[in-house]
């Protein structure tokens, strides 16, 4: 089953829509026809990422760090200090920031995309907090403590802080493969305390929203968390033991045992998306599905899929996020057109990003409220519009999956670019995927199997240009259906009659 979700960077957006109504909004008062648009897409969930009460530290710190002011000046050229309001993934409180209108005013957008069938995703960041989070004061053991000599030999990792126990040492949050980010804390998983404040967060988080996307969920995995920081010790350096349970499985089940529809979606990397489906995950970020289309690696991209269906469909795809290029900046026009039809068909769910309708460029900082003016390109949102609408229809939302294998239609014909694959309903409708993310082009039959083979004559509609097929059932089944397509060309035909 195919599902959707679309993410809104919430703070622009709300600048943006009070821009235009003259007059400050909360995400109570966003208008309808904001709304209308969301629904008409169709998605099946929106992640209003960002909602979060922000850091004052964390302003500050975004306000005067040189790398990030060269990014400002980048993207956005006459950014003031007032547009930098600090990154959403440093929270200092899960509630609703009071200029989106609190909870409040979370309740009344969720009730608005729910009557539309929409469900409300919203982030979870169990990794670290600000640094000026109300637990630093109160409850520095719930973080990793260090001495002076740490912050001496690597201040950017580390940062000193009052506390109700006296100064301390604390750790910034971390990607063992990168710096700390100096505007957060890092949560000490080894400190079972300190897993139960998460959960209890948790489950707070989780009667106001559908789902959560859990950010950079592998780094509290017990080995990573582990490789990154090493046993948990006293104050004389002697080592504790820590918990050996993982946190995800008792966090997950506690939330479901009281909202079992819940969805959590991971970002990960690494090659650990398996092992979050496992520990509870519904589903994981595919990095490796979008690194190999950048790369336009087709042989990646089809070995890629050329696995279990079961994890196929726990997998998020997307051509772009708020951590990577825009679509239309990584891609060509024609690329873009393929990978967008590829990630909309393939199991799982589709990540699509706002502005990414609209042929965005430029990639905006986390940290600013306001995005630059940019020329937008007037074919990518009917392309969209129509895809999605496509992608809507019967057999992708309730059929079964599978790859299909592709030949060449004669020697030397070009056809090792080719991606197919089939989603059958049975009576409510079949449908053939069919991508050229080669640059030549391509003259192939798609061994379509016995869905679409027999006696008599079957009609296809290309879903994208309303073009139509007839072919004999015989020769299908013979020897498949014939493509011609151009360099990263796509077909998306439905079955529209199978006559006798």
């Amino acid at each position: 089953m195919k599902r959707s979700v679309y993410e809104i960077n919430t703070r622009v957006w709300i600048h943006e829509l009070s821009a235009l109504e003259g007059r400050p909004l909360t995400l109570a008062d966003v208008p309808q026809a904001e709304i209308e648009r969301i629904a008409d897409l169709p998605v099946d969930f929106v992640w209003l990422m960002g909602v979060w009460r922000g850091s004052p530290g964390g302003v500050a710190i975004a306000r005067s760090h040189g790398g990030l002011l060269e990014e400002y000046r980048r993207v956005l050229p006459d950014w003031v200090p007032e547009d930098v309001i600090g990154s959403p993934y440093a929270v200092a409180e899960y509630s609703v920031a009071p200029s989106l209108g609190g909870t409040k005013g979370l309740a009344v957008i969720r009730d608005r995309l729910a009557r539309r069938g929409i469900g409300l995703i919203l982030d979870f960041v169990p990794n670290h907090t600000a640094r000026d989070h109300a637990w630093i004061s109160t409850r520095p053991d719930l973080f990793v403590n260090g001495r002076p000599e740490d912050a001496a030999r690597e201040p950017g990792n580390w940062f000193e802080a009052e506390t109700f126990s006296g100064r301390r040492v604390i750790a910034h949050g971390r990607d063992p493969n990168f710096p700390g980010w100096t505007d957060t804390a890092q949560i000490d998983y080894r400190n079972p305390a300190a897993r139960e404040a998460l959960s209890n967060v948790l489950a707070a988080i989780c009667s106001l929203c559908d789902g959560v996307r859990c950010d950079m969920a592998m780094l509290p995995l017990n080995d990573v968390f582990a490789r990154t920081w090493g046993p948990r010790r006293d104050a004389s350096g002697a080592s504790l033991p820590g918990p050996r349970d993982e946190f995800w499985p008792q966090s997950i089940a506690a939330v479901r045992s009281a909202h079992p529809r819940f969805i959590f979606m991971a970002e990960a990397y690494w090659g650990l998306e398996e092992r979050l489906q496992e520990l509870g995950f519904d589903y994981t970020y595919d990095k490796g599905l979008y690194d190999a289309l950048v790369a336009n690696d087709a042989g990646g991209v089809a070995a890629h899929l050329d696995g279990d269906v079961a994890g196929q469909s726990r997998r998020v795809r997307f051509i772009e996020n708020h951590d990577e290029r825009r679509a239309a900046e990584a891609f060509s026009w024609e690329r873009h057109q393929a990978a967008a039809v590829l990630t909309a068909t393939v199991p799982g769910m589709t990540l699509y990003h706002e502005g990414q309708f609209d042929g965005r460029k430029t990639r905006l900082p986390v940290q600013l409220r306001r995005r630059p003016r940019e020329s937008l390109d007037p074919r990518v949102r009917p392309f969209y519009e129509t895809l999605l609408r496509a992608a809507s229809k019967a057999p992708f939302r309730a059929g079964e999956w599978r790859l299909l294998r592709a030949r060449e239609a004669w020697p030397g014909s070009h056809w090792r670019g080719c991606i197919a694959q089939s989603w059958d309903a049975g009576a409510e409708g079949r449908a053939i995927v069919i991508v050229n993310l080669s640059d030549q082009r391509g003259q192939f039959f798609v061994e379509v199997g016995s869905g679409f083979a027999g006696e008599g004559t079957v009609e296809l509609r290309d879903l994208l240009t309303g073009a139509r097929f007839l072919r004999d059932a015989k020769e299908l089944g013979r020897d498949g259906l014939y493509a011609d397509l151009p360099p990263q060309g796509t077909m998306m035909l439905e079955l529209l009659r199978h006559s006798a």
